[in-house]
């Protein structure tokens, strides 16, 4: 087997038959963070089933393989965000369509996969919003590294808060 950062990745909308495969990168996804020492992001289960069938018969779950097999998932929509109509700071531009990256996921042995969703989105659109929890720590490098910047504080429909970025060209 390649070291997955030799690979070529590729990012496709997900299908239903993807499902299983999701909700096992979810699972280790969720252990990687615990191990890390975020234990309240993703709570029982999170992103749960229901979820992610809803995310995909929506056309808004993507996949990302390599050229061995699927290593990440995320959702990603274009449009607003009810989360994120208010900030506990200031959005970098407020007026302009947005992309919004949700529950990025990978697996532990895979490399890229956080760096593959961002460009592809960026792609996409050239306006990006993603929020994560204060404890993890792994997403807070990942989009600091990309360029994204910090602008505030979102919560979410629980009232749970979360650390709000932006990237806009």
């Amino acid at each position: 087997m390649k070291p997955l950062s030799c690979l070529k990745m590729n990012v496709r909308k997900s299908i239903l038959s993807d499902l299983p495969r999701i909700m096992e990168i979810y699972r280790e996804a969720r252990e990687i963070m615990i191990s890390c020492g975020n234990i309240h992001q993703w709570p029982l289960g999170y992103p749960y089933e229901s979820k992610v069938k809803g995310d995909i018969d929506n056309g808004n779950s993507y996949v990302i393989e390599d050229e061995e097999d699927i290593v990440g998932v995320f959702t990603f929509i274009i449009g607003k965000d009810p989360t994120y109509g208010y900030i506990e700071g200031s959005w970098i531009e407020d007026t302009k369509p947005y992309g919004t990256i949700h529950s990025l996921g990978s697996l532990k042995r895979s490399h890229n996969v956080a760096r593959t969703c961002f460009e592809w989105c960026w792609q996409q659109i050239d306006n990006l919003r993603v929020d994560t929890h204060e404890e993890n720590v792994i997403m807070r490098h990942c989009v600091e590294k990309f360029g994204f910047q910090y602008c505030g504080t979102i919560y979410l429909e629980n009232g749970s808060p979360r650390r709000a970025y932006q990237k806009i060209k």
